[in-house]
């Protein structure tokens, strides 16, 4: 069975519970299988976009067909507002920032029996070429965003949230968790070396990758502690200027996007596609 997203933002639970820990959360648009259900009120997922599997409230999803569902992940664009609403028949429904438009046509789109009209900013996947520069205007967006343990929109937002948000608006494929994320890519054996754009990964005091960010030019990192903040990092790590110290221990760098562009769109995408993606931001 196929569902879609039909809400604002919807919870992903590590268990069918209400007070289970949330692992990550559904934007509107996004789309998920279900895989098991408990009861009328749980439902077993597993995400499109990432393949993370957890519990959501069934009444909080909406079905698809596998036609609609196939379509509808090939056939979308992302909200670029940081909040903006779509306007149904008779009602308003707030979405965020990168939120999924199902078959948009740029000035509306169809869920069901609804027809939605949306007249913020938008854009198609493919009209995206991710470089560096698109990345720090994404990630720039959810400055400030607080954070919220697995939450991906700019009302609340993780780490890794936050990575897999900005590369996805790119449409660069990330996992959920920075434990996955560090996988991805190629590693950058010092930091005099790294460039913008690169993730930064560091571990807890168990060894393990438990923190993730985007590095800036300059020697600084953009990423999620406490809020969607901007740090200075160096070999050691962050060290965060408001509480002068170090807050997270560096543990690799990884390149993502030369990788990625190699293999996609990038060598026959018109040059023009790539000044005006830049007035989108």
């Amino acid at each position: 069975m196929y569902h879609i997203c039909p809400l604002s933002i919807v919870p992903v639970r590590a268990s069918a519970s209400d007070s289970s820990e949330m692992v990550s959360q559904l934007l509107f648009g996004e789309l998920v299988e279900v895989i098991e259900t408990k009861g009328r009120l749980w439902s077993q997922v597993r995400c499109a976009w990432d393949n993370l599997i957890g519990w959501t409230q069934t009444n909080q999803l909406q079905a698809i067909t596998p036609t609609e569902f196939s379509t509808f992940n090939e056939h979308f664009s992302y909200n670029l507002e940081l909040s903006q609403a779509v306007m149904g028949a008779d009602f308003f429904l707030p979405i965020t920032l990168g939120a999924q438009l199902p078959n948009f046509d740029g000035m509306r789109f169809q869920l069901a029996n609804s027809t939605y009209t949306f007249s913020g900013q938008a854009v198609f996947p493919d009209d995206i070429l991710p470089t560096a520069e698109i990345i720090l205007k994404i990630a720039r967006r959810y400055l400030h965003a607080p954070f919220l343990a697995g939450g991906r929109s700019p009302f609340g937002i993780d780490s890794s949230g936050f990575t897999q948000m900005v590369f996805k608006i790119a449409s660069i494929k990330l996992p959920r968790e920075a434990a996955q994320q560090v996988f991805i890519g190629e590693s950058v054996d010092f930091m005099e070396q790294a460039k913008a754009g690169d993730l930064a990964f560091f571990e807890d005091r168990m060894g393990r990758i438990a923190h993730v960010g985007i590095l800036l030019p300059n020697l600084q990192i953009i990423h999620s502690y406490g809020k969607v903040r901007i740090d200075t990092i160096d070999h050691f790590g962050i060290y965060n200027n408001d509480q002068g110290r170090y807050t997270h221990r560096l543990r690799v760098v990884k390149r993502i996007l030369p990788t990625l562009q190699s293999q996609n769109k990038s060598a026959t995408q018109p040059a023009d596609v790539v000044v005006n993606q830049i007035e989108l931001f």
